[in-house]
């Protein structure tokens, strides 16, 4: 039986949704689903606005336009994340800084962003990997001190808390993922997170192609006009429609999630033991993941790509992860490091991720850890 690396779903009235968008004739973005799901967003995390975007990569490219980036300022972030993190401020001119990460949480390491700091710099963008949270309340203060502004990319984090706040929700503006590939999905799709304020009317702005047009619709003017730079932001209403049943079933696809973590870190603990692989370190205290990714560490690069042939062979099909920014011909010709990256540059030739999706079962993690130790044996 062959095991896919991830396998979209559904869980509730997605498609009933769908056919009732057609039905009522609004296809286009901001119907009804789309304004169910800020809502739903806005209880449920505590974001002051949200906004869906047809992706992830449009919300933190919003955002960048929300930072009045000038060329040549600086925006601190990891270079073990995915491209869309340093592109959408590198489309406004500005220098992605890469710093490296730690070795628990493989997050932003919080302890070298001080350092990143200089007079350019203007942005800080953590990126909570595999839904566990950054140590938020350093960098905050951080922040703080110096007047910078935090994006949280939290493309991987819906639902997952840092000291009882849910992640997208403690920076200035946060960034949520609803790709495929993620735990609450729509095929493609996002949303920026407005947590401050002062950005509110001017991210719907940004949105609407850079016109006034949300609020034309709440009668706050008597026509809409172009008053600002932007972009189409927003997403189908159909992507709405799909992702609203989601956000209905999202804690228990998480739950369901963190199962099937908890039963590879048992099947897999025998060969940590033995040191044939690394497992996740727990998540620091305070920290509640969503059990959005199962990965682990192999001795190398060779061991590793020997392991993904092997399970591939036998139907399993398991994936490494980013290649650092900083060694991509763009993060050279773009961005800079800010010393010494050797914990990205480890890791990121040694971890593999294994297959995990809300339709993945039990039995078919005990199938791949099988092959796993059958590898080793």
């Amino acid at each position: 039986m062959k095991i896919p690396f991830n396998k979209p779903f559904t869980i509730g009235a997605e498609l009933e949704n769908i056919a009732a968008a057609v039905k009522e004739g609004h296809l286009a973005g901001d119907g009804r689903f789309t304004r169910q799901c800020h809502e739903w967003l806005e209880r449920n995390l505590g974001a002051k606005r949200a906004l869906l975007t047809h992706s992830c990569t449009a919300a933190l490219e919003m955002a960048a336009i929300l930072c009045d980036l000038q060329p040549g300022d600086e925006v601190i972030m990891p270079s073990f994340t995915f491209v869309s993190t340093a592109n959408a401020f590198a489309l406004r001119g500005a220098v992605p800084v890469f710093v490296d990460i730690r070795r628990d949480t493989l997050n932003l390491d919080e302890s070298l962003v001080e350092h990143a700091v200089t007079p350019r710099t203007r942005a800080i963008v953590p990126v909570h990997y595999a839904g566990i949270a950054c140590e938020m309340d350093a960098l905050i203060a951080l922040a703080r001190d110096r007047g910078l502004l935090v994006i949280e990319d939290a493309a991987q984090g819906v639902l997952s808390e840092y000291k009882g706040r849910k992640l997208g929700t403690i920076g200035h503006l946060g960034c949520l993922s609803f790709h495929e590939t993620k735990n609450v999905i729509s095929g493609e799709g996002g949303a920026l997170l407005v947590n401050d304020e002062r950005f509110i009317a001017r991210a719907e702005v940004i949105r609407e192609k850079g016109t006034n047009r949300a609020q034309f619709f709440r009668g706050e003017v008597d026509k809409y006009t172009w008053v600002d730079i932007g972009s189409s932001f927003l997403p189908s209403e159909l992507v709405g429609a799909f992702l609203c049943a989601q956000l209905e079933h999202a804690a228990a696809i998480n739950e369901k999630r963190l199962q099937l973590c908890a039963a590879y870190r048992r099947g897999l603990t025998a060969l940590e033991r033995s040191g044939r692989l690394a497992l996740p370190q727990p998540a620091p205290a305070g920290i509640l993941g969503n059990g959005h990714m199962f990965y682990i560490l192999l001795d190398n690069a060779r061991v590793r790509g020997a392991l993904i042939d092997f399970l591939k062979a036998r139907g399993v099909h398991s994936v490494f992860h980013y290649v650092p920014l900083h060694s991509a011909p763009a993060g050279r010709r773009l961005g800079r490091a800010a010393g010494p990256l050797a914990v990205t540059d480890d890791v990121s030739e040694r971890l593999l991720r294994l297959p995990l999706h809300y339709g993945l079962m039990e039995d078919q993690v005990a199938q791949v850890v099988a092959e796993i130790t059958a590898f080793f044996t």
